[in-house]
């Protein structure tokens, strides 16, 4: 090979790389840029959030020892329902970074996994409720989140994976429009998606019977990581936490958790 060639070679090998240190450098900064808009987003929406009912100062004057009325779960969500009406619920696991609105699209069952609460296009996505479920008449409701790199999302349920985590997270809060829940997890255990050796806890949502609820719950504890000591009978209502799994292909984790009576 002559030496020209050899130089136009090593400007095209250089040219090459060039390009790709600069695609690499656009794709990082997209993600960063994507990642700090889903955060701030996720805050603004956090501040719609009421945490009590003011009074008028006036009122408290008058009378110091009368205390704020207790917020109505509507009334809790009220602002956030108002920017976005796909909103069904809040979702949050305390001591973890899980603390997000949950939404539903009947009609587009997986729009929140590629759209913002704004419902613009997002990696991000806001977690969401499975199409088929109905508050207060399902079963089983089953939630869905990404596992973000960042540790966003619905990343922290993979913590699940130690008994030591869940010793110190046992409970889950999910809020609807209607009431306040709080859940006590009964299963973690991984699984495959989109595979016949899979446990399709994806379809279970309302129990044709008794038997079927028993099954569910059996399939949830022969897979669970460990023992927790919790369980359901028929007429508890369950509630079912996804996200992806990386240590196999189409891997999910997967947290199952029963309403506690208040």
């Amino acid at each position: 090979m002559s030496d020209k060639a050899k130089s136009r070679l090593m400007i095209a090998g250089a040219a090459l790389c060039a390009a790709l240190f600069l695609f690499s450098g656009a794709m990082l900064a997209r993600e960063y840029l994507d990642q700090k808009q889903s955060t701030e987003a996720f805050d603004e929406v956090a501040d719609l959030v009421k945490e009590d009912v003011e009074l008028p100062t006036l009122e408290l004057a008058d009378d110091p020892a009368q205390e704020p009325d207790e917020l109505t779960a509507f009334e809790k969500y009220a602002d956030v329902y108002a920017q976005n009406s796909d909103l069904v619920g809040w979702i949050s696991i305390p001591g973890t970074r899980i603390d997000y609105p949950v939404m539903q699209t009947k009609d587009n069952p997986n729009f929140y996994l590629k759209h913002a609460f704004d419902k613009s296009y997002s990696s991000y996505g806001v977690p969401y409720m499975q199409e088929n479920c109905d508050i207060g008449i399902s079963d089983n409701l089953v939630l869905y989140g990404h596992h973000m790199n960042n540790g966003s999302m619905f990343s922290d349920l993979c913590k699940y994976e130690s008994e030591d985590f869940y010793q110190e997270h046992k409970t889950i809060r999910f809020d609807t429009l209607d009431s306040f829940g709080e859940y006590a997890v009964l299963a973690a255990f991984k699984t495959v998606a989109y595979s016949e050796s899979g446990f399709k806890y994806y379809h279970f949502v309302n129990a044709e019977s008794e038997a079927a609820f028993d099954e569910y719950i059996e399939g949830c504890k022969e897979l669970s990581l460990y023992d927790t000591g919790v369980t359901a009978e028929y007429g508890d209502q369950l509630i079912t936490l996804s996200t992806c799994e990386y240590s196999r292909t189409n891997g999910r984790m997967v947290v199952v958790a029963k309403l506690l009576e208040e």
